[in-house]
């Protein structure tokens, strides 16, 4: 049974304890499990370079890419359409992602690059029944559907298996490596909590746990307890010898 569930179990015995059987002592000594709390999975630049290239199709390379790039969830990526991109202004609007909010992230170059060149061989170019700017980036295989979450995450994990990668990730690592690789080059936290749109600053801060390339940078105590040692030595080489 999971923990969610006996929590839930957990809860219903509470109710019939404190509201049915009128027994808060016993109600007191019923305790919620504490769920692990579990780091994100990351890939490395490298990693992400590699699954990238080995993109099965254009439209996979350029799914992918806003995924990393812009720091998207597959759910966003899948259900932009046409207008949400402003190429002048360089940026992509959200619309009514988690918890009902829109949100604009960066629009990279290479990412304008790709959308651009995957317009003009996809599916959606040829949509003349719907305005343009109202049609579905990514169209399933009706063109009124965008494809689903589960198809692009099998686009993912084929070009994860081409790439070699050993490690247990899934789409949202890309979400999850947006945030981390930010992170380790100096970008505030709370542009990067706005980019994710997330609500509570907490939520991005864990990110900082799993910023590989800060956490290796933290120079140990133990580096000090030799440098005065190392100090003393390079002075007593300095000194002029003895007439």
């Amino acid at each position: 049974m999971s923990i969610c569930n006996r929590n839930r179990i957990m809860t219903g015995v509470r109710f019939l304890f404190r509201v049915t059987l009128r027994r808060h002592d016993l109600a007191a000594e019923v305790w919620h499990i504490k769920e692990p709390e579990k780091l994100p999975p990351v890939l490395s630049p490298e990693e992400v370079k590699r699954v990238l290239t080995m993109a099965t199709s254009l439209k996979a390379r350029a799914m992918l890419t806003l995924a990393y790039g812009c720091g998207l969830r597959a759910s966003e990526v899948v259900r932009l359409r046409a207008g949400d991109i402003d190429s002048e202004q360089k940026i992509i609007r959200i619309v009514q992602s988690k918890g009902r909010k829109d949100r604009h992230v960066m629009l990279p170059p290479e990412v304008l690059k790709l959308l651009r060149q995957w317009w003009k061989a996809g599916p959606s170019a040829s949509n003349n029944g719907v305005a343009p700017e109202q049609r579905w980036l990514f169209p399933g295989r009706s063109q009124r559907q965008p494809l689903t979450t589960r198809q692009f995450s099998r686009l993912f994990k084929e070009a994860a298996k081409a790439a070699g990668l050993r490690k247990t990730v899934s789409l949202h690592s890309l979400r999850h490596s947006f945030a981390t690789h930010l992170l380790e080059r100096g970008r505030d936290i709370r542009v990067i909590q706005a980019l994710l749109g997330h609500s509570k600053l907490e939520t991005t801060a864990r990110y900082s746990r799993v910023a590989i390339g800060l956490i290796a940078k933290i120079e140990s105590p133990l580096e000090g307890l030799s440098a005065p040692r190392r100090r003393r030595r390079q002075r007593d080489s300095e000194e002029p010898p003895a007439p």
